[in-house]
């Protein structure tokens, strides 16, 4: 499959939650994938398979273990159950944050949610202010689009592709489009049109490298 004809997620919502207490965010999203549970888990949970659509890992993949991305975050695995649920701590620049995986079987394959759920700190107010949800939302959308190729392809390697397809100038249209929407989510909870598109603008404008 090419880039230009699949997508990233087909499903985007802002929401909040409650961490220890305090406040956070949710950015969630999700799409179908025309493969098995079994498949698609371990397409999420393979260290060679990840290598080959999202980033070079290492670590203990296992509860409690420790796993390290190249280039990106660290974290701990806080809970598996085997083909349908993984979440873990998303340790960034002294930041920490929390995502959960979800795995479900469908009549026309496997079904993929993801959230990202992010504290209400000084700082992650300060960026979230800035960019919204579209910050970790796009970077997400790449990754869902990563997959789909990945799968789409018997297994083949994907991330490079990847990464240059993103540099074209239909791979920029994708990115723009992906914060655009969301920014629409963000509106759906919410937040003021004109905050909401200055945030997706800001972020558009950090993945395509026009800021």
């Amino acid at each position: 499959m090419e880039f230009s004809k699949a997508f990233g997620a087909t499903f985007r919502e802002v929401g909040s939650s409650e961490r220890n207490g305090e406040s956070t965010h949710i950015v969630r999203a999700s799409r179908m994938y025309p493969t098995s549970q079994n498949d698609l888990w371990s397409a999420l949970t393979d260290k060679e398979r990840i290598s080959l659509w999202f980033a070079e890992v290492s670590g203990d993949f296992r509860l409690g273990g420790r796993f390290a991305i190249k280039g990106n975050a660290s974290g701990e695995i806080t809970a598996c159950d085997p083909y349908k649920k993984l979440a873990l701590t998303w340790e960034c620049s002294g930041n920490i944050s929390w995502v959960t995986v979800s795995v479900e079987a469908a009549r026309d394959g496997a079904l993929l949610t993801l959230e990202h759920e992010f504290s209400t700190d000084k700082e992650s107010e300060a960026h979230w202010a800035q960019y919204g949800p579209g910050a970790s939302g796009v970077g997400w959308d790449l990754a869902f689009l990563g997959l789909d190729v990945h799968l789409s392809v018997d297994g083949q390697p994907s991330r490079e592709a990847g990464e240059a397809w993103a540099e074209t100038e239909p791979g920029k249209r994708a990115l723009r489009a992906w914060a655009e929407s969301w920014g629409e989510a963000h509106v759906r909870v919410g937040e003021p049109a004109r905050n909401a598109k200055d945030m997706a603008d800001r972020t558009s404008g950090f993945y395509t490298g026009e800021i």
